[in-house]
């Protein structure tokens, strides 16, 4: 099953998540204002949490280049706040256990771990434009170095 993959230019696909709050959370919400969408495999796993302490260093430069940023999982809304608490994770961490909006996206697929091929999460990133156009669709990223890499092509550094 090779999930499909979503491209630069088209209009992202809407949803409503549960935050790690237990407030609901939608795409519409965000209108107007540019957002980083990132979806990542398992909250307070080493690569996730990389990814993620990354985001949080990181808020305030992307907060006054416009950017709103929003973390999606499989895990439930108490991992997600157990992961915010721990860490301190300033942005909304949303819920998507049924993987309705992984599919969406084309993050959910096939992946291979020491030759063994396996469904999960596909570690990948979405810019979105203040008219909820994707800017960037960026699939399988490495969770080290993704907001420098992230940065350099969004011309913020």
């Amino acid at each position: 099953m090779t999930a499909t993959r979503l491209e630069a230019g088209a209009k992202a696909p809407a949803f409503t998540l549960t935050d790690q709050g237990g407030a609901s959370v939608s795409l519409a919400d965000f209108r107007g204002q540019k957002v980083i969408l990132y979806f990542y495999p398992e909250a307070d796993t080493p690569a996730c949490t990389t990814q993620a302490c990354d985001f949080r260093d990181n808020l305030a430069s992307l907060t006054a280049h416009g950017y709103a940023v929003l973390g999606v999982s499989k895990d439930s809304v108490d991992a997600l706040a157990a992961f915010e608490q721990k860490y301190g994770l300033a942005f909304p961490l949303l819920s998507d256990e049924s993987l309705s909006v992984h599919k969406k996206y084309g993050t959910w697929g096939e992946k291979q771990n020491y030759g063994k091929t396996y469904l999960g999460t596909l570690r990948s990133t979405f810019v979105i434009d203040e008219k909820g156009v994707l800017e960037h669709a960026l699939y399988n990223v490495k969770a080290k170095g993704h907001l420098a890499m992230l940065s350099k092509k969004l011309r913020l550094l």
